[in-house]
Parts: C-alpha cells; structure tokens; sequence
C-alpha cells in the first residue's frame, strides 16, 4: 500500500483524485488547504491528517520523513490552483515524493526545465493528469489517424463551451496570471490530446480573446483545427439550452463526430493505476501543450482573417 498527501483539498477536482486514492487500494495519509470545507475526505479516508496551513503540512511530512514513519509519502497529488503547481511540485519532490499533479502542468515552458533538473537531483519522478489520452474514442481514433494515407490531413473542428457563474471571474480562475486564462484552464488537456493524435503542432494562430472565451487555429502533422473555448452561457447553441444544458462538447474530424463524453470522468482511477504500473505521463509528454497554451496567452487576436471558428460570427 502506498501512503499520499494531497495538496488542494476543498477543490473541484480533489474528490477525483481521493476516490482514485482509494479505488487503487491506496491510503491518503495527510491533506491540505487554506480552505477547510473538506468533508469528502470521511468518505474515503476519514483517518487523514488535515493542515490549513502549509508550514504545517510541511512539517509533518518531513517527520513523517525523518523518523522513517510508516507513514512517510510516496506520492503527493497536486491539486491547487494552477500557479501554484511549479512551487507545490518543487515541495513533493525535495520531500522526496513522486508528483501526480492536475492539468496544467504549469503555466509556463521553462518550468518544466526546472522540474526536469529536479527530478534529477531528487531521483523522484513527476506525473500528470492526461486522461483523455487514455479514453477508448480517443485511443480508437488515433489508430485510425496512424493508419491514414500518410499525407492525408484531417479538418477538424473543436468546441468546449462549459458555462460558469459571475463567480467565475470573481475567482482565481478568473486572474490570468493565476490560472493562465480560458485557454489553459479549461483547453489544456485538449490540446494535449490535439498533440498525441495529429503530432507535432506546426502553426498556431488565435483569432479572438476575452476573459470568458477565445478562439483560433492549430495545425499539427495530420490535422487543421478550428477551435473555440468558452465558459460563457450566451455561447451554448438555443437547441441544447432548450433541453435544459449548460454545456456544449464537440468534436469533429473531416464531419464525423468523435464521441468521449461518456466515462470521462472516471479517467482519474485509470491514470492514478497507470502511475503506480510505472506508465504514468511525465513531464515531457507535457511540453507541446505547455507550450501552445502559453503562445496562445501572450498572442495578438489577428480578428475573424483566415480559417476561423464559425460560432465566431455570432
């Protein structure tokens, strides 16, 4: 059995990874957060230590360390607030801890330059949440893109529109250089998925932005692709609202429609039991994506020019 501590545990997506914890036959042995609306944790684990504050939690996992404790980490699951991830990745490593950290990684490529030198130095290991490269649709459709002529290229078309309250904005998730905007809070992970289906990104180019969506277009190796992100209600089609809907997921390649909306969100107990087999995702696996998401921050909008999305003529 192998012992957890977990940074981040009154967010979102905390339960996830506690049930993932628990369904890989595991232990979470201490959490933190600065917030201590954290019930869930008696579902799963009810004995864990519990720390508002981070010097705290520090200082009972280098006891944990030092005294060679049974209860000493292995692992330390990351999920704070996405600017934070460098720096609560750097603490699991020195505290001589492999990482399973959320998406995004973190919000900038040279970090990953820093984490590499780290996981030299400490001998640990960083793993990451990609779980749509595990999805059976999505697996399915990347062979059939590998056994495609080789210069054939797929047209794509990507729309996420997930609507959020005023809160949203209010929050950190609403602070660019907190979350790193639309595009990387909620896009990160489909433009890993972009990468690990059509290869390698060739051009990237973003047509509009705003703090409640963005939109633009992504060629890689075997596909063009249109995209549009958004967490803006207005933005959801009449007919999908009409059946009561707040969200809207689309994905379509050369006008077949990709389905992975279902299992979805059991992915987190997949990639938690690939980890602990030693075939977890690490931090190279995240670079591209890093990398498109960070571009796409610091763009100038080139406006509706080009082979734009088309929800953008509205």
């Amino acid at each position: 059995m192998k012992n957890f501590g977990l940074v981040g545990a009154a967010g979102y997506i905390a339960p996830r990874h506690m049930k993932a914890i628990s369904d890989t036959g595991h232990n979470l042995v201490v959490a933190m957060d600065k917030n201590d609306s954290v019930g869930i944790i008696d579902s799963y684990f009810p004995d864990a230590h519990f720390f508002t504050e981070f010097e705290r939690f520090d200082r009972h996992i280098d006891s944990l360390r030092r005294t060679n404790s049974p209860d000493k980490l292995d692992f330390i699951s990351i999920c704070s607030p996405n600017y934070l991830h460098d720096s609560h990745m750097q603490f699991a490593l020195r505290a001589n801890a492999d990482v399973i950290c959320e998406k995004p990684l973190v919000l900038h490529p040279s970090d990953i330059d820093g984490l590499q030198a780290l996981e030299k130095d400490t001998g640990r290991k960083v793993n990451s949440i990609l779980q749509l490269r595990l999805h059976p649709s999505i697996i399915a459709f990347k062979e059939k893109v590998e056994n495609s002529p080789a210069d054939k290229k797929f047209d794509v078309e990507l729309t996420y529109i997930t609507s959020r309250g005023n809160w949203y904005l209010e929050s950190w998730k609403g602070d660019n250089n907190k979350s790193g905007g639309i595009a990387t809070n909620i896009g990160v992970h489909f433009y890993d998925m972009l990468h690990f289906i059509f290869g390698d990104l060739k051009e990237n180019r973003v047509h509009y932005t705003s703090a409640t969506k963005t939109a633009g277009y992504l060629e890689y190796e075997k596909a063009r692709v249109r995209w549009f992100l958004s967490v803006d209600l207005n933005d959801v089609p009449k007919e999908v609202l009409a059946t009561g809907q707040r969200t809207f997921r689309a994905i379509t390649a050369d006008g077949e429609h990709i389905e992975f909306s279902g299992g979805f969100t059991d992915l987190h107990t997949t990639s938690y039991q690939n980890i602990l087999d030693g075939k977890g995702f690490g931090l190279d696996e995240n670079r591209t994506a890093i990398e498109t998401v960070a571009h796409i921050r610091n763009a100038t909008p080139e406006g509706l020019v080009g082979d734009y999305h088309p929800f953008l003529k509205k």
